[in-house]
């Protein structure tokens, strides 16, 4: 059984920020993707938040950790209402920054019946958030215990955290989507580094079939001054390689809805629970759990779970 107190989650003036972008997905229901020059007449349209920097800052703030978010939106009506969407769930704005050139971005989603989808981003201002705003915030992310951060923003952003926070102790996480080949100067110093299946191959080359390709990853990436390594491999749980523990940390079956946002739930949770001290193979178990009970709810931000749905989930589970 994992040990966790969901509903005392540790908040201490030691917070997490999270770097990362924002987004509002359209999303159309259709029984087809349109061809193309082909017009389709659809079905359920939903207007959703989303956004990897923002799907995990609100799933540190709902799980009930201090976050502050660094992002950068539009001086529009998506910008105006993602900035409502994450008062209201607790994120601390202090450092969204409005972009008054670049619109806020956007991610137009058609889905067919049978699941499969056809999505354009259009990132805007996501792809304006430089080191001018990094600076700005400075004393907010030196302040801070745990920095997360994605690739949805500049690489030379997140380079400029990393450089920023080396040889500080500070917590440096990166969730790697979407993945590219990255610089030897952003992979060193990282305190953990969180890819899928997929995006460790494009990282290193290696394909994941078992734990023994999972751990030559790992050390492919720890060999270029990563400290940590948690793989996650989807209904399998994770693989994690660090000093203190290494193999595979199992998840229970959940029944799939929609699987969007999953990797963010992952991310945030496992930021929390580190900022908590747990060690990282329960972080892992706690991360699975709540990623795991993202799935069996549609949308991303919508299906991020709430304290009280774990520590019931919690009152059921046997083992991972």
């Amino acid at each position: 059984m994992l040990e966790i107190k969901i509903n005392e989650t540790k908040v201490t003036s030691e917070h997490i920020v999270v770097i990362g972008s924002t987004n509002t997905d359209m999303v159309v229901r259709s029984s087809h993707l349109p061809k193309p020059g082909e017009t389709v007449l659809g079905g359920e349209f939903m207007m959703l938040p989303g956004g990897k920097g923002a799907n995990q800052a609100v799933t540190i703030a709902r799980l009930g950790g201090k976050v502050h978010f660094i992002t950068k939106l539009g001086n529009d009506i998506f910008g105006a209402q993602s900035k409502i969407n994450l008062e209201t769930e607790g994120v601390l704005v202090d450092y969204v920054f409005c972009d008054d050139i670049h619109p806020s971005g956007v991610a137009l989603i058609s889905v067919d019946d049978n699941g499969e989808n056809s999505i354009v981003v259009a990132p805007g201002a996501n792809a304006h958030l430089g080191i001018e705003e990094i600076t700005k915030a400075k004393s907010c992310i030196l302040d801070a215990e745990i920095i997360l951060m994605q690739l949805e923003i500049p690489i030379t952003t997140v380079e400029s955290v990393i450089q920023m926070t080396l040889n500080m102790g500070k917590k440096v996480i990166l969730n790697p989507a979407p993945a590219y080949h990255l610089p030897d100067a952003v992979l060193n110093g990282l305190y953990l580094i969180t890819p899928n299946h997929t995006e460790v191959e494009i990282l290193t080359g290696i394909t994941i079939t078992d734990e023994l390709t999972c751990e030559m990853a790992s050390q492919h990436l720890k060999n270029k001054g990563v400290q940590n390594v948690i793989i996650t491999l989807g209904s399998k749980g994770a693989y994690v390689s660090s000093d203190k523990f290494t193999g595979m940390v199992h998840t229970c079956e959940f029944k799939v809805v929609d699987t969007t946002g999953a990797g963010d739930a992952f991310n945030g949770s496992i930021a929390l629970a580190l900022s908590q001290d747990l060690g990282i193979e329960s972080a892992v178990r706690y991360a699975n759990l709540v990623a795991g009970l993202s799935v069996t709810k549609l949308g991303a931000q919508a299906s991020i779970p709430y304290p009280s749905e774990l520590e019931l989930e919690l009152k059921t589970v046997k083992s991972f």
